[in-house]
């Protein structure tokens, strides 16, 4: 099933790379999180993001620093880090991190300073 929405979703308005990536992410994680960070996958492949403004639509909680979107799971029980480049509407997943992981702030090093 990840192969196939992994496929479906090349074709589609944003390109999240990859599904495969996220589920190793996911590895040892409950079914309620991997059933939630699927919806994620399945709204972002969908979704037509120019801006954070546009994400915060589907996302309302969504936060961007720099290049990196984060997003919130499990009710801000974890966080999913991705790098985003909205003109090419491409979508690189970096982590999921518990609160506790993402307070240690180790997820900044994707931010790109000017």
């Amino acid at each position: 099933m990840l192969t196939s929405l992994f496929a479906f979703c090349y074709y589609r308005i944003v390109n999240v790379i990859s599904m495969r990536g996220l589920g190793l992410l996911l590895k040892g994680k409950s079914r309620d999180i991997s059933e939630e960070v699927a919806d994620w996958f399945k709204s972002a492949t969908a979704a037509r993001w120019d801006n954070i403004q546009d994400v915060r639509l589907t996302f309302p909680d969504a936060d961007l620093v720099g290049q990196v979107l984060v997003f919130n799971i499990r009710h801000n029980r974890y966080r999913l880090i991705a790098t985003v480049f909205f003109p090419s509407r491409t979508i690189y997943v970096k982590a999921l991190l518990t609160h506790k992981e993402y307070d240690r702030e180790e997820w900044k090093k994707w931010v790109q300073r000017h």
